[in-house]
Formats: structure tokens, C-alpha cells, sequence
């Protein structure tokens, strides 16, 4: 016998239908509009390196350039060392990023899954360094450059501020999740302890990998401050110190400027849409290991 269902209860999905709909709509205008918002200021930023200084600051503002010209971009790789800077940038973050994840998830390694004296209090002392305010380690750090003949090197640029507690911490995370037992079957099969981390381990992280090396490689191009305090030869500047220093005290070429900001922005872009999908995989796979 075939059921029928009343008017109320037909009305009553029909509404919770519509309801769903309207709510997905709203969620997905907000949506659209935190984009819109975000990519606005990078597209104007893309066509300002294609317009006069003239035309930059013309009433009424244009999007899109009315005589696209390239004056701006010859200027500066004509008249500037920006290769250099580029390079510079390229090597700091590259190097730093690669430490990070090789130490860092080596040190997660034996935090979670060795023994050893004072295991715990030595974790806890390396959480405790998260709060300290970055302004306190400036000066010690500089000193130690100073003191080690660093100053104005690539070593000044990249060791103190490859590895962190974060990453360290993000790592053992993730390492919990490998199965001691698996470990220790490998260890029976007669396989090294750098052998178990290396083909072992390392495989079973990688959405950890993927996450810390992105938050890694973002961190590195964009860094400003430390860079700026550690190299003071134009030959040592690295991107944003670089671009930083166009601005003098009369003369703002701001659609030299952006050009050369649009041109640093491309590896951030492309290193995310490379690895987004491991971005995802990785922070999805900590939001249930949290679970």
C-alpha cells in the first residue's frame, strides 16, 4: 500500500529546502565578496606596474591601465640589483625551509617516539620559547652574528631562524599518529633508526610536511625585519628590504614599486597552488587527529 504524505508535511520540507537554499546562497555572496575584497587590491597592484606615476595618481582611478607601458619594470631590473635580491630571497627561503623540515621533523621523531632523560621537561622548555616576544631574542641574536662574523652573510639570513618550537611541536603531532608497533617490526626486520625515520616515517607525515613546509616557505619570502637588521650591503638585501628601499625621502616610483612587488608575489602563488591540496590534506588530517 502506497503511502501518502499530508500538505503539512510537504509544505514542511518545501520550507526547510528553501531554508537550505537561502542559507547556502547567503554563505556563498559573503564568500564572494571576502574574494572580491581580497583580489581587488592584488589586481589593481598588477595593473599599477603597467601605468605611469601620472596616471597612478589621476582622478578618476582606472583598473586597468589606459597605455600599458613597460617603463617600469625595465627601470628597475635595469637600474636596481633585483635578480640579486631575488636570488637572495630564493636561497634564504629554500635553505630555511628545508631545514625546518628536516630538523624539525627529526626532533618531532624523537619526541614522540624515543625515551630519554628529561624528555618532558626539555618539550616544555621549547613550548615555553613560543611565548617569548621576538623583540626580547633580537639583540642576543645580532650579537651572536656579530660575534660569529656572520653579519652581512647568507648564514645571518638562514640558521637563526630555520627551525622553531612550532614546527617542532607540529611534527611530534603528527608522529604520535605512526604505529609504534610498525616501528618496531621495521627494527626486527633489521632496519637503522635514520633508516625507520627516513623511509619509514617521513612517508607517513607528509600532510605535516606539506603544512609546515608551506607555513615555512610564506614565513622565509616574506620576512622584513630580521633580514633588515642582519644585512646592510644592497648586495645581501633580499626581496621586501630591497623593495623597501626605493622609497627615498623625494622620489616615490610607486608603479616601479609595484612592479616589483607583483613580481615577488608570484613564487607565494605558486608554491600554494602547487601544494593547496596538500595544505588541505594536512590540516584536515589534524583537525580529526585532534578529534
Amino acid at each position: 500500500m502506497q503511502e501518502t504524505i499530508s500538505r503539512p508535511a510537504v509544505r514542511a520540507i518545501a520550507w526547510s529546502r528553501l531554508r537550505f537554499l537561502g542559507g547556502a546562497a547567503v554563505i556563498n555572496a559573503v564568500l564572494l565578496a571576502a574574494v572580491a575584497a581580497t583580489a581587488i587590491p592584488y589586481l589593481y597592484m598588477l595593473s599599477a606596474s603597467f601605468k605611469s606615476n601620472s596616471e597612478i595618481f589621476g582622478y578618476p582611478i582606472t583598473l586597468w591601465p589606459r597605455e600599458p607601458i613597460l617603463t617600469n619594470f625595465e627601470h628597475l631590473l635595469g637600474n636596481f640589483p633585483y635578480g640579486r635580491w631575488y636570488l637572495n630571497t630564493a636561497v634564504t627561503t629554500i635553505a630555511r625551509t628545508a631545514l625546518a623540515l628536516f630538523v624539525s621533523s627529526l626532533a618531532g621523531f624523537a619526541f614522540a617516539k624515543y625515551t630519554f632523560p628529561w624528555k618532558n621537561t626539555l618539550f616544555i622548555i621549547m613550548l615555553i620559547t613560543m611565548m617569548l616576544p621576538y623583540q626580547i631574542l633580537l639583540v642576543p641574536q645580532f650579537a651572536l652574528m656579530v660575534w660569529l662574523g656572520w653579519f652581512n652573510t647568507y648564514w645571518a639570513l638562514i640558521l637563526p631562524h630555520a627551525v622553531g618550537a612550532f614546527g617542532v611541536f607540529l611534527m611530534r603531532q603528527y608522529t604520535l599518529s605512526v604505529p609504534s608497533e610498525l616501528l618496531d617490526a621495521a627494527r626486527i626486520d633489521g632496519a637503522g633508526e635514520f633508516q625507520i625515520y627516513w623511509q619509514l616515517v617521513l612517508p607517513l607525515v607528509r600532510p605535516g610536511l606539506a603544512v609546515l613546509g608551506i607555513l615555512t616557505f610564506t614565513g622565509a619570502w616574506n620576512d622584513f625585519f630580521w633580514p633588515l637588521i642582519v644585512a646592510t650591503r644592497p648586495s645581501m638585501f633580499v626581496l621586501n628590504v630591497g623593495l623597501g628601499s626605493l622609497l627615498g625621502p623625494y622620489n616615490y616610483e610607486y608603479g616601479m614599486l609595484l612592479a616589483g612587488s607583483f613580481l615577488a608575489t608570484l613564487p607565494i602563488i605558486a608554491v600554494f597552488l602547487f601544494f593547496s591540496r596538500q595544505l588541505i590534506e594536512g590540516v584536515t588530517a589534524g583537525a580529526f587527529k585532534g578529534a
